[in-house]
């Protein structure tokens, strides 16, 4: 199955159409008058999401769905303290970044607090792409070189330079010429010790540092995000990215570190991703969780990375960090921390993995992997436990059974059969039982 069949496969199906409430018949067939084909809708019986507060969602019915897929939302949906922030900064001015504005230095200085103190450089877009989009154009302006290195399954953003080296768009996307991949770090398949498994993922990306090379492009960056999300949420060994960063260096090129998803408290462990390998990036790109559903973005780097560009050209982003983006990431933060996010994410997160273990024993024969950090966690579905073989099927039919109880979430790795288990971070001990449950009555249902 293609990865674009996979992802079409947890999309509106058009057979399902009369199982649908009269008006979300009529709102699906105006949606298909006026946009573009290019949207997929989740489900094969959509969701007519109208309201959010917490870890949850509710439909027009007022139907409550425990959300365990959006990482946008990240401190939870509409948060009391990012609408008040948003609201007061909307009444009050928003423009762009090139007046004096104590807002931005203020959360700049605090953000940046948050990071090694090698990164002390940052600037402000609106998503998640435009960051690493410019983290490429920094990256090679700095290293001279071209070549950008990811893993097989990435995602990394939707320009025509990111899609470039975004290998999990699909066989339709063409990837950059001085695009390289290196293989999933899959320990789970791949096994050994965490010494002959880094051992391994070196010497893979050595080979593609060296094809770089040998192209004429040069190598310019390392591109990953410190989970491997998209490859299918692979936390483990720890360590062994570090010693891939400077392997790196060592080569004459940067790590950009892709934070979008493993930023921002939702590995539990560290307030970043990367840190939970003790590294150090040459650049971070940070978009979703950042502002809580408010478009903003950031690049942040060590200055004499971000220098080497921004000394030849400028960079202007009409509204990247502008006061009212800044208001709601400014309010992000301080929740982060005045909640203590980052301790409860930890919690939650270890009993949530410990609970999902317990299912694994009880359907050995369909689950074949659980692993994650924080609230971020993959749980890996297979038709044969001894050949590890994937099972896109089950993956793909646990989804929608998982929506019958209302429960949202979707898949990730190679074959989409992974589910990407990501809730809000107001995710608690609470909702564990009903999750859980859900999974174990689905898997029943499904093996019989």
């Amino acid at each position: 199955m293609s990865k674009s069949s996979i992802l079409d496969s947890n999309s509106f199906n058009a057979e399902n159409e009369s199982l649908l409430p009269e008006e979300e018949r009529k709102l699906i067939k105006r949606r298909e008058k006026y946009m573009s084909d290019g949207y997929r809708l989740f489900y094969q019986k959509p969701v007519y999401i109208v309201r959010g507060e917490g870890a949850y969602l509710y439909d027009e019915e007022g139907h409550k769905y425990l959300d365990m897929y959006n990482n946008v939302a990240s401190i939870g949906h509409c948060h009391p303290a990012v609408v008040e922030a948003v609201s007061k900064q909307m009444a009050t001015l928003n423009t762009h970044t090139r007046y004096l504005s104590n807002i931005i230095v203020d959360y700049s200085e605090a953000l940046l607090k948050e990071m090694p103190p090698e990164v002390d450089k940052i600037t402000y877009m609106c998503s998640g792409t435009e960051a690493n989009d410019l983290a490429i154009r920094v990256a090679q302006a700095y290293t001279g070189g071209k070549g950008i290195i990811v893993t097989q399954e990435a995602y990394h953003g939707n320009t025509a330079l990111v899609s470039g080296v975004s290998p999990s768009l699909g066989p339709d996307q063409p990837l950059l010429p001085y695009t390289r991949l290196v293989p999933t770090p899959d320990y789970y398949r791949v096994g050994g010790t965490p010494e002959e498994f880094t051992k391994w993922f070196l010497n893979e990306l050595q080979k593609q540092i060296d094809d770089l090379k040998e192209s004429g492009y040069g190598f310019a960056a390392f591109l990953a995000d410190s989970i491997f999300s998209s490859d299918g949420v692979h936390p483990y060994p720890m360590g062994f990215l570090k010693e891939a960063v400077d392997l790196v260096h060592k080569n004459g090129g940067v790590y950009i570190a892709d934070e979008v998803q493993p930023g921002f408290c939702r590995t539990g462990d560290a307030f970043w991703g990367f840190a939970r390998h003790g590294i150090i990036p040459d650049i971070v790109t940070m978009g979703k969780p950042m502002g809580n559903g408010i478009p903003v973005s950031g690049l942040a780097a060590k200055h004499e990375v971000l220098s080497a560009f921004t000394s030849k050209l400028p960079y202007f982003n009409t509204f990247g960090g502008n006061p009212v983006s800044m208001a709601a990431a400014s309010a992000v933060l301080k929740v982060i921390h005045e909640e203590h996010v980052l301790e409860h994410t930890k919690e939650t997160g270890e009993h949530l993995l410990t609970a999902l273990k317990e299912v694994q024993a009880k359907h050995p024969e369909s689950v074949g992997d659980v692993r994650g950090a924080g609230l971020f966690i993959g749980f890996e579905l297979v038709e044969d436990p001894e050949k590890k073989t994937p099972d896109t099927k089950k993956a793909l039919a646990l989804i929608e059974m998982l929506r019958e109880r209302y429960i949202l979430s979707s898949v990730c790795g190679h074959y989409g059969n992974i589910l990407k288990i990501r809730p809000t971070l107001k995710f608690s001990d609470k909702d564990i039982d009903w999750f859980v449950t859900a999974i174990d009555e689905s898997l029943t249902e499904l093996e019989k």
